[in-house]
Order: C-alpha cells, then sequence, then structure tokens
C-alpha cells in the first residue's frame, strides 16, 4: 500500500481483510509492504507527511490484524535490492508494454491536476514487477483493477527467464469476494475525493460521515419505497449488521417502513461497534511507538535477507 494518507474502510473491506485472511490461512508465506517509492509516483512535489503516513500505516495494519508472527511487515525504500531490480528489469521492458497499460491512462485523467508526465510514472509497473518477483511470489492479491499490473508483471518474469535463466515463479493473481464500497458522496471511496470513512474516525466524526451518506436518489420522502440494492447504506449494513437485521432492512426499506436517517443512525451505531476492537489496538500501538517501530524493523531484516538471496541469483543469471 501506497501512504499517501489515512486508511479507510475501502482499504480494509477491499484488501486488508484478504491480507488477514491469507495470513491466517496457514497456506501462504506472507510479504506485506508499505510504498514509499511508489508514492513518490504521484506525490513527489509533496513528501512532507510521508514519514507520519508511515507510521500511521504501520499503527493501523497491526490495529486490524495483521501478525508480524506470520506475516514479514517492511518498508520498501528500506530494502535497497528492490531498486536494483527494479533498475536490471527496467533494461529488458519493452516501452509499449508500459504504454498501453489501462491504469496509466487512467490515472493520468482521474489525477489531471498534477504533472505525471515522468519517467517514475510510467515505469512504476516495473517497480511493481520488482517488488512482487523479489520474493519469487506464487500468488498476488489484488482486487480486479489490479489485474493488468499482475499480468505485466507475469510477462516481465517470463521474459527475465527467457533471457537468462528461470529464477522467478510465474505469480498467479489471488482474487477475493470484495464489497464495492463507495464513499459518503456516492463515487470511490478515495481520501483524494474527500469522501472517506478512515478506519481511525470515531464518535461524533463518524457519525456527521455516515449521516451525510447517499442513499437510493430516487427516495426522496419518508414515504418513498426504497431499493436496498442501489443504497450504499445498505451495502454497509450488509458488512457491519447481523443478518436478521440487514433482511429487516431489506423488508421495511422497499415497503417505507424505515427511513434513511433512522437507517443511517442505526448503521452508524454497527460500525462503531465493529471498529471498536481497532481502536482499541490503535490507542496501545500509539502509546508503544517503540514496538511498533521494532516489528517494521524486524520486517525490513527478514525481508532483506530473502531480498538478497535473490539479488545474488539475478547477479550470476546476468553476468554482473
Amino acid at each position: 500500500m501506497r501512504p499517501t494518507g489515512n486508511l479507510h474502510l475501502g482499504n480494509l473491506h477491499g484488501a486488508l481483510k484478504n491480507w488477514i485472511e491469507l495470513q491466517n490461512s496457514g497456506d501462504y508465506e506472507c510479504f506485506y509492504f508499505i510504498a514509499d517509492w511508489h508514492a513518490l509516483t504521484s506525490e513527489y512535489n509533496n513528501t512532507d507527511m510521508i514519514r507520519e503516513y508511515i507510521l500511521n500505516m504501520s499503527i493501523d495494519w497491526l490495529s486490524v490484524g495483521l501478525d508480524p508472527a506470520k506475516s514479514t511487515l517492511f518498508i520498501q525504500s528500506s530494502i535497497k535490492e528492490h531498486a536494483e531490480l527494479f533498475v536490471i528489469l527496467s533494461m529488458i521492458t519493452p516501452l509499449p508494454w508500459l504504454e498501453r497499460n489501462p491504469t496509466y491512462k487512467e490515472m493520468k485523467e482521474e489525477l489531471s491536476g498534477k504533472d505525471l508526465s515522468t519517467f517514475g510514472f510510467l515505469g512504476y509497473p516495473v517497480l511493481q514487477a520488482a517488488d512482487i518477483i523479489m520474493y519469487k511470489a506464487y500468488g498476488v492479491p489484488v482486487g480486479m483493477d489490479q489485474l493488468p499490473h499482475v499480468e505485466l508483471t507475469r510477462e516481465i518474469a517470463r521474459r527475465f527467464n527467457f533471457l537468462y535463466r528461470e529464477i522467478f515463479p510465474i505469480p498467479v493473481p489471488l482474487l477475493a469476494e470484495v464489497p464495492k464500497l463507495l464513499g459518503i458522496d456516492g463515487r470511490k471511496m478515495s481520501k483524494s475525493y474527500n469522501n472517506a470513512i478512515y478506519i481511525s474516525d470515531r464518535g461524533d466524526e463518524l457519525r456527521a460521515k455516515i449521516e451525510a451518506m447517499f442513499t437510493d436518489p430516487q427516495r426522496m420522502r419518508k414515504s418513498d419505497p426504497g431499493r436496498p440494492e442501489l443504497c450504499n447504506v445498505f451495502t454497509f449494513h450488509q458488512i457491519y449488521s447481523p443478518a436478521e437485521f440487514v433482511m429487516e432492512v431489506t423488508v421495511e426499506c422497499k415497503r417505507a417502513g424505515i427511513g434513511c436517517t433512522d437507517c443511517k443512525r442505526r448503521l452508524a451505531d454497527r460500525i462503531i461497534e465493529g471498529l471498536r476492537p481497532i481502536h482499541e489496538r490503535q490507542d496501545y500501538f500509539r502509546q508503544h511507538i517503540d514496538e511498533v517501530k521494532s516489528i517494521i524493523e524486524d520486517g525490513n531484516v527478514r525481508a532483506t535477507r530473502e531480498a538478497c538471496v535473490t539479488m545474488e541469483e539475478v547477479r550470476e543469471a546476468i553476468k554482473i
């Protein structure tokens, strides 16, 4: 994850929950890192907060359940081998592979207010490939929108293996069922849109955001029947509320038996209750910063050990 701001509920349910399931399954050796070099691809002129964001992200990861005893948690820039492998892979990656990357085109349009005409922005999928194959990953937990990046990583790994010798497994995407959580304004949840509900939000601030959430656009009055399947508030109920209450809301909304204000108030109660254990762990880790730093430093050491072994093989393969 890129440290470009506080983590929100979209990050929690779209990625972190899947990461935790993978680490707890016993089937995978997991490596999760804070991608601070990747943050520079779009925030190269705004780096003042990156260190604070790294610390906050580390706290959030530990608070939601990532376990350093089961997963290696580290910071990308602490493992210099990533940069070395990135340089080597950039030498063998055809430029058209990068130019036709759909995410590259979409992000340039979405972030049109920023000058993204840089080599780093065009080439970040190569750095992403280095991040993945450095640990000889067989699987990459991603959402549907990241599939082009995984496919590009697969192509780069194949090209290296063909040109030199077979070192890298060809990783496959590990897709998970991810609920589509929109922001409070009905658009994609994003800090850049100022529409996110953050993992750290609490009390009145959290309630105020939920009260402002868009609902069924055709339900203008309480007496109008609603369509829960089109309501973002209902999507959150499906995650945070008991099954029997979700069924009740479905029936009552469709027959205009419950108003949106009451529905949001009940949702706020559920989310506050659901986030309470996370908030308690956040409070603990904020009072024990040295413990957080020690966990990440230990992860850096473990990741470096793996990366050094890989790079010895790479250097031997390319005769450098």
